[in-house]
């Protein structure tokens, strides 16, 4: 079996302290050049690799970043940490993966973990905010997604432009009772999208709220608590594709017919929703976006400047139109809601 040296060995044939080595291969000391003949010697006779990870480590970094988030089942979730992992390779660094299910223990384990790996900074996906002693113990912290209360910079996707869009689309089509199934009502960005499309459809409020967490599991419960409230909604929108997935699945069961009996619009658009029947209309969120400017904002960002962690990065979406949207009523003569504001 082959030895593997270290370098201790490679300081014993050169015949300098082992800290004279380690400065030098960091590149932090400056030898005569007989010095650094013998160790540059002393390390091609012995085959010496550095240990990389170690090298780093002394120097105060580690060339990581710690990806803290819900859930990587959730496709949202995961497209997003591809996303963030592709632009942390193209600035030279890795991502640590660390799934939560919105747990504030295993959030807290988690940073401590990044701590004590030394991670080049942390980019945070949670729903709740985490404790600011927690925070503080990084120097760089991203907040990604929800707007959660916390001191540091944020990239979230315009929510309340997606609500906008999509009170808009529905008020064009002739609908004027909506209902709306999102997550959690305390949440900024289910406030953001119900503000948004309250305002997209000229100040007419929801007929119907039903709120929970964005799973699938959650979707089928609100759509079957949804049927049994329903108030004459012509429109339902939901607040994200897992919970879409789980309405889709209790409205099959129930024989409700997507557009014919119930428009539909969700939020997110990262299942292949062009592949449903009928396909779904959606807000689309630009998740590979939101990933690379959470990865530059962490490494670019002036850390040296108080007002920077402040900083909120909002993006676009757009809504992208399929055929879960059924025309009704009026639309031909009253498609701008802003003409006819109702309270």
């Amino acid at each position: 079996m082959k030895v593997r040296h270290n370098l201790r060995d490679v300081a014993r044939q050169a015949e300098v302290s082992v800290t004279t080595v380690s400065r030098y291969l960091n590149g932090t000391l400056d030898l005569p050049a007989g010095t650094r003949g013998r160790i540059d010697a002393a390390v091609t006779r012995l085959g010496y690799a550095p240990n990389l990870q170690a090298r780093r480590l002394s120097l105060g970094r580690s060339d990581s970043i710690a990806l803290v988030l819900p859930d990587i089942a959730n496709p949202f979730f995961s497209r997003l940490a591809a996303a963030i992992a592709a632009r942390a390779e193209e600035a030279g660094k890795m991502v640590t993966l660390h799934a939560t299910m919105n747990r504030p223990e295993r959030e807290a384990a988690a940073i401590d973990l990044a701590v004590r790996n030394m991670a080049d900074g942390l980019i945070l996906v949670t729903t709740d905010p985490p404790p600011e002693a927690v925070l503080h113990r990084l120097a760089r912290v991203v907040i990604l997604d929800e707007d959660v209360a916390a001191d540091a910079p944020r990239v979230l996707c315009d929510n309340r432009q997606g609500g906008e869009l999509a009170g808009r689309h529905l008020w064009a089509a002739g609908h004027r009772r909506i209902g709306y199934i999102g997550g959690r009502e305390d949440l900024a960005s289910t406030a953001a999208r119900l503000e948004g499309l309250r305002e997209g459809m000229g100040g007419i409020a929801p007929v119907s709220i039903h709120a929970d967490v964005h799973a699938k599991a959650s979707g089928r419960h609100l759509a079957l608590r949804f049927l049994a409230r329903r108030a004459g909604e012509t429109a339902l929108f939901v607040g994200s594709d897992e919970l879409c997935v789980g309405v889709l699945e209790v409205f099959r069961e129930r024989g409700i017919r997507v557009p014919e009996d119930l428009s539909l619009i969700s939020f997110d658009d990262v299942r292949s929703l062009h592949l449903f029947a009928p396909a779904i209309t959606a807000i689309t969120q630009p998740v590979e976006d939101l990933g690379r400017c959470a990865v530059d904002l962490l490494l670019q960002g002036d850390w040296d400047d108080p007002a920077f962690r402040g900083t909120t990065r909002r993006l676009p979406v757009h809504l992208t139109e399929r055929a879960s949207v059924r025309c009704i009523g009026q639309q031909e003569t009253d498609t701008d809601p802003n003409k006819e504001k109702r309270s």
